[in-house]
């Protein structure tokens, strides 16, 4: 049923109801108001009366028929429109519209006219005592209840006819309102019965109506379906990584995996090998596996970066973090120096486990790659914040990097002739910074020895990129040189 039909048998429904409400309220109060009137009409009579019954029952008790027949003739008269009775002690005089003589009447106590009933009619009475010289008595007044109650009829007849009017006419206005309130939402069903995210791009633009009800309704299916994009924009994106993982991974455990298929063969085909060919046979396999096992965490960790969201990023004291790998890349390497410069409140808005595997990569690469000639390996590491931004530096005393190689080392899968990595630990360092709205460089170290890696983030912090496809791109030495500017 449409909500217009609902509202319009509702309020057909309702009016009636609250005009027979009304009607009794009003019935009551017309036959108390008609009541007073009565009473106060009556209380006039009587005291009208008195004296002419005072008469009447002075001139009976003083044996004088012709004045006693005059003054009940005027006592008729001055009684106009209601019903009077004197009760002397001896005689009784009656005239106009009251109760037989065999109705029971109220004592003469009753202070206020009352009602009496007899034979299906009904009066209101009031009495009143009569005192003289030598004569004493009641009156009685009389008004029929057939005005009253003719009246009361009358307004309850229309007010059952107003009742049934009222039903099918506030019934049909109130559909009609309805249906004229209800046209806003009747459009936007309309637009938005053939919206189908799943097949079409098109979507609900904003309209104002003027109806509180519906523009809120609108902005929330706008929202609705903006998530809805969003989400589907996520689980492309997911898919295509989790797609990208699956080649990438099998392209770069082919090379591992076949080298450690030979060296088994061999030592399956030749169980007499001798002890130096076994042992470097055992060895390669055990290389090639830690090869392996750090390509798989490698590939792992640059899916959680591209997969990262939002609500993961928080503010994160830099210095905390650089303190932690510090002492973790000292347990690795205990034969290194490894020097810290951190003073404490370095903070940036970004994920915590990106920025410890960002530090974690960079020691890692200049305890492989910095040593000197003699082997030492001694890095620096720096934490130093201005007002936008905070500047980590790793520096190494090695060979350092050729500037013409220095674009490319960050690109996925690059290893140094000499190399036993995965090729992408320098990757996931673009990554997280591009992922932090950052920027990471290459330079010579300090004194033109050695090298030294530059990460600038953003202090503030923003959204993450649009995209971020570090799995499935190559370019990621391009995309880290300098501060990102695509959207969130």
């Amino acid at each position: 049923m449409r909500l217009s039909s609902r509202i319009g048998i509702a309020v057909g429904v309702t009016v009636p109801l609250l005009v027979l409400a009304s009607g009794w309220l009003l019935l009551n109060l017309v036959a108390r108001d008609l009541h007073r009137e009565e009473d106060v009409h009556l209380r006039t009579q009587a005291t009208a009366l008195v004296p002419e019954a005072r008469a009447v029952l002075r001139a009976s008790a003083a044996g004088r028929p012709k004045a006693a027949g005059t003054r009940e003739r005027q006592l008729f008269s001055a009684a106009l429109d209601v019903g009077v009775r004197v009760v002397g002690p001896d005689v009784t005089f009656s005239g106009g519209p009251q109760p037989g003589p065999s109705v029971r009447l109220p004592g003469r106590a009753a202070a206020g006219p009352v009602t009496v009933r007899a034979g299906g009619n009904s009066w209101r009475v009031l009495s009143r005592h009569v005192e003289g010289a030598r004569v004493s008595g009641t009156v009685w007044v009389f008004a029929p209840s057939t005005a009253d109650q003719a009246q009361v009829r009358l307004v309850r007849r229309r007010v059952l006819f107003t009742a049934l009017l009222a039903a099918p006419l506030s019934g049909l206005i109130a559909w009609g309102v309805a249906a004229g309130a209800t046209r806003p939402l009747r459009r936007l069903t309309r637009r938005t019965a053939g919206l189908d995210p799943r097949t079409s791009t098109t979507r609900l633009h904003q309209e104002p109506t003027g109806v509180t009800e519906v523009d809120d309704l609108t902005a929330t299916l706008q929202t609705v379906l903006a998530r809805y994009d969003e989400q589907a924009a996520r689980t492309a994106e997911a898919l295509d990584t989790a797609r990208s993982f699956s080649s990438a991974a099998a392209h770069e455990l082919r090379t591992p995996l076949m080298s450690m298929g030979t060296n088994l063969d061999i030592l399956a085909g030749h169980p007499d090998l001798p002890e130096p060919d076994r042992t470097e046979v055992l060895t390669d396999l055990c290389q090639e596996h830690a090869r392996l096992l750090g390509l798989l965490v490698m590939l792992r960790e640059l899916g959680r970066g591209d997969l990262v969201e939002a609500e993961a990023l928080r503010t994160v004291d830099l210095s905390d973090v650089a303190d932690a790998a510090v002492a973790d890349a000292r347990r690795r390497a205990p034969d290194a120096e490894i020097a810290l410069d951190a003073p404490p409140g370095q903070t940036v808005h970004g994920w915590e486990p990106g920025l410890r595997l960002l530090l974690d990569n960079l020691l890692a690469n200049a305890l492989a790659h910095g040593r000197d000639a003699q082997g030492r390996a001694r890095v620096q590491t720096g934490i130093r914040g201005t007002e936008d931004e905070v500047v980590i530096t790793v520096d190494d005393h090695g060979p350092g990097v050729p500037p013409a190689e220095r674009g490319r080392i960050f690109e996925r899968f690059q290893r140094g002739p000499d190399s036993s990595g995965s090729g992408l630990g320098l990757t996931l360092v673009a990554q997280q910074a591009a992922l932090h709205r950052g920027s990471v460089t290459v330079t010579d170290g300090p004194g033109g020895t050695g090298t030294r890696f530059e990460v600038r983030l953003p202090s503030g912090g923003g959204g993450l990129p649009g995209r971020r496809d570090w799995l499935i791109g190559t370019a990621g030495a391009d995309r880290s040189q300098s501060f990102p500017k695509e959207g969130p």
